[in-house]
């Protein structure tokens, strides 16, 4: 990933990238504990999310909540260019403690109605309000001037989404999603592909093979990382390890640290403090 300006802090993370010749197997699958903001500006891409699929035109913008996961799919050459901010919920808790603006976010169906299309913002320059908010400052000005314009920035989305209605919202008729919808229905409960694919009808590989090409992972990849990301931010929450390993899915407690330590970096003790 070619990113020429980017931006961070404890709650807010702003970049712009760039890559010339895009190379799909760099774009995994991945989950954010944080809200993000996608806006494309050119390339020959689109977007997966939760098993749902939106092809990308120049001006499109995605929302994705945290542990929803995502992956751009890279479908030929040419340059891929793009911006991103992701943030905390708490940012707007001044502004907006009841979270009113971040309806758009958590007010639907996972992996439904993450894509909006420039029609839907009428006149409005949205590419200049990321490229202002990719702007190099101090770091006290580069905040304030993040937040301003994404502030303006989720009004203009809660807007369109409120436009929208329920009509989006009905449920996945194709059967990658449902396959998606039901992993993460029973996320925590025992699982395996085998058992997983009888649900459906289908060979483990057909299964696997299915689930990759909507998601941009392998099943136990996919079931594993989201189980990860639950269990980390109940243990940031104030829960215990032990007991957290457990409610998410995982037997042995030695199994869920080493997987933790190696996709997080540290220890869950470390992130218990």
């Amino acid at each position: 990933m070619n990113i020429l300006r980017e931006y961070s802090s404890e709650d807010l993370y702003t970049r712009y990238a760039v890559d010339d010749n895009p190379d799909d197997r760099e774009f995994i699958m991945h989950v954010h504990e944080k809200c993000e903001i996608f806006y494309f500006v050119n390339g020959n891409a689109e977007y997966l999310v939760e098993g749902a699929r939106y092809p990308l035109e120049s001006g499109s913008i995605l929302i994705m909540r945290p542990s929803e996961s995502h992956r751009a799919k890279i479908l030929g050459g040419g340059k891929y260019e793009r911006y991103a901010v992701n943030f905390s919920a708490s940012v707007i808790d001044n502004i907006d403690p009841e979270h009113s603006l971040l309806k758009a976010f958590f007010d639907r169906p996972l992996g439904r109605g993450n894509m909006f299309l420039p029609t839907e913002f009428g006149e409005e320059n949205i590419q200049k309000i990321f490229a202002e908010m990719c702007k190099k400052s101090n770091r006290y000005e580069t905040q304030v001037n993040i937040k301003t314009h994404l502030f303006w920035l989720l009004d203009r989305i809660n807007r369109a989404w409120l436009k929208r209605g329920s009509e989006e919202y009905s449920p996945p008729q194709n059967i990658s999603e449902r396959i998606v919808l039901y992993v993460n229905f029973h996320l925590f409960e025992e699982l395996s592909v085998p058992m997983l694919a009888e649900q459906f009808f289908l060979s483990p590989s057909q299964f696997g093979r299915i689930f990759k090409q909507a998601t941009g992972a392998a099943p136990w990849e996919y079931i594993t990382i989201k189980r990860l990301t639950a269990a980390r931010e109940k243990i940031r929450n104030g829960k215990h390890s032990g007991r957290v390993a457990e409610s998410c899915g995982f037997k042995d407690y030695s199994a869920f640290y080493r997987a933790y330590v190696k996709y997080f970096g540290c220890s869950p003790k470390y992130d218990d403090k």
